[in-house]
């Protein structure tokens, strides 16, 4: 009889351990379940963010290099010069809008006139704010017209205002009624410009106003613009 109950006694400890590694083996399968679909969706919330991040960084990246550097689309090529007829047309691509905006400029409309803007010399040689360019010849037909200058880079160490431009009722002319405008770095007599930076690349933007050829700027050759020819450099 003792014999029979102490092999009793022993099937029921067997009976509760095995009660007992059951139910641990249910939690921690449990436990694993529940942390593996944490981390499962911790993995996919990692990827979604960074997904967006790398979108958003791809984005503004593209985004700048795309309207830094000036318009894009739309540009007819005249010499050294390239005409812009559509910047200011309900028509204009959303990069031309977002170069204005980001000038803060406002484009002339196709009514009012054209615009035109050289980066580089009559040589193909990218226009530097170290160099001096001599600017003169022909201009289209327009009822006035306006020759500005930009660049990027540290300002110009002068406390005093300077000129970015000329307008075609100020410039100076010979007898033939011909003009020349001398960009450089340092003083000229006579139709001077003065480079808005001391070095780095710049910009000249010629503005037509009221002027015939927006309609028709394929007509234009190198003849009726501005000839661009660098004069020496320094250093």
């Amino acid at each position: 009889m003792a014999s029979s109950a102490g092999s009793t006694d022993e099937a029921a400890r067997g009976e509760r351990v095995e009660s007992a590694r059951a139910v641990a083996g249910r939690a921690a399968r449990s436990i694993r379940r529940v942390w593996g679909g944490l981390l499962r969706k911790s993995s996919r919330t990692v990827l979604v963010l960074y997904a967006l991040g790398l979108g958003a960084s791809v984005g503004l990246v593209s985004a700048n290099y795309a309207t830094r550097g000036g318009y894009r689309f739309g540009g007819v090529t005249i010499g050294a010069w390239t005409a812009w007829p559509q910047v200011g047309s309900l028509s204009a691509d959303p990069y031309s809008r977002a170069v204005n905006a980001r000038r803060g400029e406002i484009p002339l409309a196709v009514g009012e006139g054209m615009m035109l803007t050289a980066f580089r010399d009559d040589e193909g040689r990218a226009l530097s704010a170290e160099c001096a360019y001599a600017i003169g010849g022909g201009v289209p037909p327009a009822r006035a017209w306006t020759l500005t200058v930009t660049g990027r880079g540290a300002p110009a160490s002068n406390t005093l205002p300077l000129r970015e431009g000329f307008t075609s009722t100020e410039i100076l002319r010979d007898q033939a009624g011909r003009f020349t405008i001398v960009l450089s770095p340092d003083a000229r007599p006579g139709n001077w410009l003065p480079m808005p930076r001391p070095s780095g690349p710049i910009r000249l933007a010629l503005r037509l106003y009221d002027t015939p050829v927006a309609a028709s700027v394929g007509s234009l050759d190198r003849e009726n613009v501005p000839a661009i020819t660098r004069m020496g450099c320094n250093g």
